[in-house]
């Protein structure tokens, strides 16, 4: 029962919370699981990073302390501490984008019961002259369907915290947690501090911008595509996309590759890729190798287009080993194929 003895309900807590222990671990594991795998099938961003934890039951009793006691108790209203604590589970979403904390929410929308949302972010942006800690917390419990199902039975009656973040917000908390003494430092000390936190915070808004406006020089692009432009990665995707409708081509791995084909030739053009893609022996070789070998990812597939397309120019885009089976295969099916014009 509910009671106004500190002492006594710290006791009782701590008794619920070690009795449950080994069941909260199980839950935080199970859960951010279900949140990766919830996450991980989208397409309209990057996929975020999910952990979880266990809140130690002494932060439990801790939190406690400095948020409710003295007004329950002042209030004179019993209490008990598990039910003021909610984020004994707790698990982590850090995105890549600003835009993509709402996407992030709107996927647990669909799939859990949204108790409580509190959006630090909002509540940090209504004062122009205050900068820190930003985020948006979720109070969550499954839904009836997910939680009678084995996997999630033992623990459907324990709500959960989210914390949704962009990389920026969680570096900035992660730092922001080690400064010491931060409610009575110097003023001259805080002003350094806020001077900090906004440039984190311009950072995030800047990689924000960057991404706009590098999908708007994607688009640009396409709409722009001529053959005697010099091949970068954005006029190398809006050629490639159509042929890869289904493949996610990472911004990296495309920088690289762009690269290694100006190396390979410094005015090769989109037409160049083009002509070699649409050769009717690349398709059948494309075709044997994955009936035989292996399926080939789009970087293996131009590789071997613009091998094909001109091998002296193109020669070191493959492994002695590749051309070699591939310079094979065209010799022992030149006599029952007409070759491709040159």
């Amino acid at each position: 029962m509910p009671s106004l003895d500190f002492d006594t309900e710290k006791s009782h807590f701590l008794h619920y919370y070690n009795e449950r222990a080994s069941l909260f671990s199980d839950a935080v594991k199970s859960y951010k699981t279900l949140l990766s795998l919830l996450l991980a099938d989208n397409d309209e961003f990057a996929t975020p990073h999910v952990n979880g934890r266990v809140k130690h039951r002494e932060e439990c009793i801790g939190k406690f302390e400095r948020k409710y006691r003295q007004k329950l108790e002042d209030d004179k209203k019993d209490y008990e501490i598990k039910e003021y604590i909610t984020d004994i589970l707790g698990l982590r979403i850090v995105c890549h984008y600003g835009s993509d904390v709402e996407l992030v929410k709107k996927i647990l929308q669909n799939n859990f019961q949204i108790i409580d949302e509190t959006n630090k972010t909002k509540v940090m942006e209504a004062h122009d002259d205050t900068f820190g800690y930003k985020g948006l917390h979720l109070d969550l419990k499954l839904l009836e369907n997910r939680a009678a199902l084995p996997e999630y039975k033992r623990f459907s009656e324990y709500r959960f915290e989210v914390q949704i973040r962009t990389i920026i917000q969680d570096a900035w908390s992660s730092l922001d947690h080690k400064i010491k003494y931060k409610k009575n430092i110097p003023s001259k000390l805080k002003r350094r501090i806020n001077r900090l936190a906004a440039l984190f915070e311009l950072a995030d808004q800047e990689f924000e911008t960057i991404r706009t406006e590098t999908t708007k020089s994607e688009e640009e692009a396409i709409l722009k595509h001529t053959e005697d432009n010099h091949l970068n990665a954005f006029l190398f995707l809006s050629t490639v996309k159509k042929h890869y409708q289904d493949y996610r081509f990472d911004g990296h791995k495309v920088d690289e590759f762009v690269e290694e084909l100006c190396k390979a030739n410094s005015s090769i053009s989109c037409s160049d890729i083009e002509l070699a893609l649409t050769r009717e022996k690349l398709e059948q070789y494309i075709k044997y190798q994955s009936e035989h070998w292996n399926r080939f990812n789009p970087y293996t597939t131009i590789r071997h287009a613009l091998y094909y397309y001109d091998k002296n120019l193109y020669k070191n885009l493959l492994f002695s080993m590749q051309r070699a089976n591939f310079d094979k295969w065209i010799d022992d099916n030149s006599n029952s194929q007409a070759t491709d014009n040159v």
